[in-house]
């Protein structure tokens, strides 16, 4: 095979192998092999020059940094649009649609709609000629940007060529910093003693305008794309085809867009995204939408700068600032001391916030909050409220405090804190520390799935003397119940039933409850499956521990030594005839289920999540979070989301819960 052969192969590879990676999330190669095919690309064209390409896998981080960002005009307007923030302000955008085109001669149009996830990033367009990226720019202004093509060059997913192209295409789309990408960049800053980002959006945002190419290729962005601009040699009736086109030509677009065709369809929509917005791995500030009729949306035009045709229906803010009363401390169950915020009350996020977590001494020290700051808030979706950072010029303050440190004495139970070399947090040493216990009583009857003990009834139950430890809970009596404030006969009587219930939750979730440092959902089930019992797990050495499936040699010390601390050995014996100490079922790889690996994904009409898998692990099988060619079995139920999608894509059959009990049994 001719060099030039060889690299037109390496680079079709190249291509195939990344659009598998990062648009569609299904890799087939590892990333050594996929490292082999770009070192030899790139030593082929180190040794003929003229096989070098502009669209080469090899050029995305390249080159000299720029002097500047130049400015560019865009072929056609990159509009901005108007808000609406209910239900009511949706269909009343809809009615003004509809009485705009009347008064065009079109008395009924037939609207469907395309409903959009407004991701919080960085508008961007793409021109391509003849299918090779020639040029990338921010939005600007709407008719004019930015030139930051040797930065969008850099990101993964966002193609350099692609095949049969029309002689020009603009590509718009969203950059963006996933959560999880966001928070392992400002670790890996903050351990080598950089400053590091407030949010994704800002870190997305100046990531694009750096000068160095060398500097964006170092930090994780994807883009979204959801639309064409100007375009030579292609005709679109609508907008879902025009997304459609984007995806068969190797673009990302998000995989919960949706097509609508009625009023009520949309609202619920935007309502479901706005619910499950804390939920996603990238934030969003609205949703996106769009008259998919693209003669209709030529007919309505545009008004100012906003296009009569689409709308953002905008969630509530996430953020807000306030001012920084004084941080407190609480004590967690191992006795860790967290730190947390009392504010100037402020509304954010839909409801109004007192008080918000800052984490741990090491997060509140690198962010150097102080009592009387102003301080920027955050809460999004159901996440508990956090802190972010000081508000701008808070440093500058002439009467600021001191930096906040961990008290010297716990706060709870006046006990000398200690800070044990290499860990994160400050610590009360005190096991009968009264808000320790208070944090292993509520977290057992949190993982044991005890109904009706919530954090007032664990503190009543505590204050009264009748729970020291968690099996206490297992010698409580009616008598005893109706005499506490507030308890009758019904309450009381279900608070017994559901404490008489949690004897026959399973060995691993036992091992969860009982507050073992490191021990997960998870970690309790794999424990389980791996000794069978509780005295087999009791007398394993660390190296027989780091032997299960998840854990590794430092866990497997913590875990052995806190199993070999005499409380913990009394606590269990003390639990011993209340509660499951030994698996249920068949080892992992026998029955039914043998060598099986299942995911479950959304909710299934009668059986729980944890039901599920208990079920299939007493049968053998295993249960594992993500879907990949070695998924033998996907269980879906309502609102099944992506994982139902990556099944269909790589041709996992999937089961509803009639197909599992039927798995289950044999058939």
């Amino acid at each position: 095979m001719s060099a030039v052969e060889r690299a037109a192969e390496l680079r079709g590879q190249l291509e195939y192998h990344g659009h598998r990676y990062y648009v569609l999330d299904d890799p087939e190669i590892g990333d050594d092999a996929y490292d082999a095919l770009l070192d030899e690309l790139r030593a082929l064209e180190a040794e003929h020059p003229e096989l070098l390409t502009p669209d080469s896998p090899t050029q995305r981080v390249g080159g000299t940094p720029i002097s500047k960002l130049e400015k560019v005009r865009h072929l056609q307007p990159m509009f901005s649009l108007a808000n609406v923030r209910s239900g009511e302000e949706l269909r009343a955008w809809i009615a003004r649609m509809r009485s705009h085109l009347a008064r065009e001669g079109i008395e009924d149009p037939d609207f469907a709609y395309v409903a959009e996830p407004k991701i919080d990033g960085l508008a961007i367009s793409l021109i391509y000629r003849d299918g090779v990226l020639e040029r990338g720019a921010t939005r600007g202004n709407g008719e004019i940007g930015e030139d930051v093509t040797h930065n969008l060059r850099t990101i993964p997913s966002i193609p350099l060529r692609f095949d049969d192209a029309p002689p020009l295409v603009e590509v718009r789309g969203e950059v963006y910093m996933a959560l999880p990408d966001f928070t392992a960049l400002n670790e890996r800053r903050a351990s080598r003693g950089l400053s590091t980002f407030m949010n994704p959006r800002n870190s997305a945002a100046g990531t694009i305008r750096q000068l160095d190419p060398a500097l964006a290729a170092e930090r994780p962005l994807s883009m979204w794309c959801y639309g064409i601009g100007a375009t030579e040699g292609l005709r679109f009736g609508s907008h879902w085809e025009v997304l459609e086109w984007l995806r068969a030509h190797g673009f990302r677009v998000n995989g919960d867009v949706r097509r609508l065709v009625t009023e009520d369809d949309v609202v619920a929509q935007c309502l479901h995204w706005q619910e499950r917005r804390g939920a996603l791995d990238f934030e969003i500030d609205g949703v996106v939408v769009k008259v998919d009729d693209l003669e209709l949306q030529r007919r309505l035009g545009v008004v100012g700068r906003d296009p009569r045709w689409a709308v953002a229906w905008k969630f509530p803010p996430t953020t807000a600032v306030t001012k920084l009363h004084s941080v407190q401390w609480n004590v967690g169950k191992f006795g860790d001391l967290h730190p947390f915020a009392v504010l100037e009350p402020v509304h954010v996020g839909g409801v109004t916030v007192k008080l918000a977590t800052l984490h741990n001494e090491e997060d509140l020290a690198r962010k150097d909050v102080r009592s009387g700051d102003d301080v920027i808030v955050l809460r999004a979706g159901d996440v508990i409220p956090q802190v972010v950072s000081p508000a701008p010029h808070a440093a500058e303050r002439p009467d600021r405090s001191p930096p906040e440190r961990p008290p010297a004495r716990c706060p709870s139970c006046d006990t000398p804190t200690v800070k044990e070399e290499g860990r994160v947090f400050t610590r009360c040493p005190n096991l009968a520390c009264p808000d320790r216990r208070w944090q292993l009583l509520k977290h057992y009857a949190a993982a044991i799935d005890i109904d009706g003990l919530g954090e007032k009834q664990v503190r009543m139950l505590q204050d009264a003397g009748l729970v020291r430890t968690v099996a206490d809970y297992y010698r409580l009596t009616k008598e005893q119940l109706l005499e506490l404030e507030g308890v009758g006969e019904v309450s009381a009587e279900n608070l017994l039933r559901s404490i008489q219930a949690s004897r026959e939750r399973p060995f691993g979730v036992v091992l969860f409850a009982i507050g073992i440092e490191g021990v997960g959902y998870v970690t309790g089930r794999n424990l389980a499956q791996h000794f069978r019992t509780i005295d087999a797990l009791l007398a394993a050495t660390p190296e027989e521990i780091a032997g299960t499936p998840g854990i590794g040699p430092v866990l497997a010390q913590l875990i052995h030594d806190q199993l070999a601390d005499p409380q913990m050995r009394e606590l269990i014996a003390d639990l011993r005839g209340f509660v499951r100490m030994e698996a249920e079922g068949l080892p992992a790889g026998d029955g039914v289920l043998g060598g099986k690996t299942l995911v479950l994904t959304g909710t299934l009409p009668d059986l729980t999540r944890e039901e599920a898998t208990e079920r299939i692990l007493a049968a053998g099988g295993r249960v594992t979070s993500s879907v990949s060619k070695k998924t033998d079995y996907v269980v879906a139920g309502e609102a099944a989301g992506s994982k139902l999608e990556k099944a269909a894509r790589l041709g996992v059959p999937v089961l509803d819960e009639a197909g599992l009990l039927a798995l289950l049994e044999g058939a």
